[in-house]
């Protein structure tokens, strides 16, 4: 396997997510596709069920915010940055009910910039960009939305 593969990496980040994230491990994440730019993160229905048999709201709003995260991990890690990366501020909207296993489908918003983003990290030594997340539900149509800030700050060595 390639490591510079996308795929290789979005396999090594869902790994480690499952890893260092219980609720992560509990909800059965797995990677969905990773193509440099769009990640999708994939999760069965069982362990993510509410008590009307679809699937729990929570477990939507965390497997968006997750895949949201990731994509900004991902990218930090290709251009060679060690940053922590934390949610902003986020909106979910609730759109419709899944009532099968869901994914969320995550990428960098319409009008926000990695260049831009990059940019600012390399003068400010942290930055944000805009992610947008949804959980394809029936018809095409979206079941549920996020939109979030995420911010990464480069880490402090700990020689500096």
């Amino acid at each position: 396997m390639n490591p510079s593969d996308p795929r290789t990496a979005a396999l090594a980040l869902v790994d480690f997510i499952r890893e260092s994230i219980p609720l992560a491990r509990s909800m059965d994440l797995e990677l969905g596709s990773y193509d440099g730019k769009r990640l999708v993160l994939n999760c069965p229905l069982a362990p993510n069920v509410n008590d009307k048999g679809c699937a729990f709201g929570g477990s939507l709003a965390s497997l968006m915010t997750l895949a949201g995260w990731g994509v900004v991990e991902l990218a930090l890690r290709q251009h060679g940055e060690d940053c922590d990366v934390y949610v902003g501020e986020s909106t979910v909207r609730y759109l419709d009910p899944l009532w099968g296993d869901f994914q969320a489908e995550a990428q960098c918003a319409e009008g926000a910039s990695w260049e831009t983003f990059f940019a600012t990290l390399a003068a400010r030594k942290r930055a944000r960009i805009t992610v947008v997340c949804q959980v394809p539900g029936e018809a095409g149509k979206p079941a549920a939305t996020l939109e979030a800030q995420f911010v990464a700050k480069r880490r402090t060595a700990a020689a500096e």
